[in-house]
């Protein structure tokens, strides 16, 4: 595992788990997530994410037109952004995968993956 590790965000989940007026505008509210997790690609966050990771936010729906940044990849999923999730947990075996999402269905799924999984508030601060 020489590759950086790879922040892997479930960005409708992360978002719904905050109960600040996302549902009124979501591509915003993915948007400030987005901007809000830049600094995590250089910064990481101790003790679990090192510096220099990746980090990818999975969207679906109405935040599919948020744009990815340098700092922050975005992958719109074509129709679940659960399979996308899993799809890049798959794609991505031989580096250490940190997926961050509270659905518990996902978070079988990628574990039996062989990733890392945290909920939301491992977030917190966003």
């Amino acid at each position: 595992m020489d590759e950086a590790p790879l922040l892997i965000v479930d960005a409708a989940n992360v978002v719904g788990s905050r109960p600040d007026g996302w549902w009124r505008d979501r591509a915003g509210a993915t948007a400030r997530l987005r901007d809000a997790l830049a600094p995590l690609a250089a910064e990481g966050r101790p003790p679990d994410l090192p510096p220099d990771a990746e980090v990818v936010l999975v969207v679906e729906g109405a935040a599919r037109r948020v744009p990815g940044i340098p700092q922050v990849r975005v992958v719109a999923a074509e129709r679940s952004g659960d399979d996308a999730v899993v799809a890049l947990v798959g794609a991505t075996a031989s580096r250490r995968r940190l997926v961050v999402t509270a659905d518990r269905e996902l978070r079988e799924r990628v574990r039996a993956l062989g990733a890392e999984v945290y909920g939301p508030r491992w977030l917190r601060g966003y």
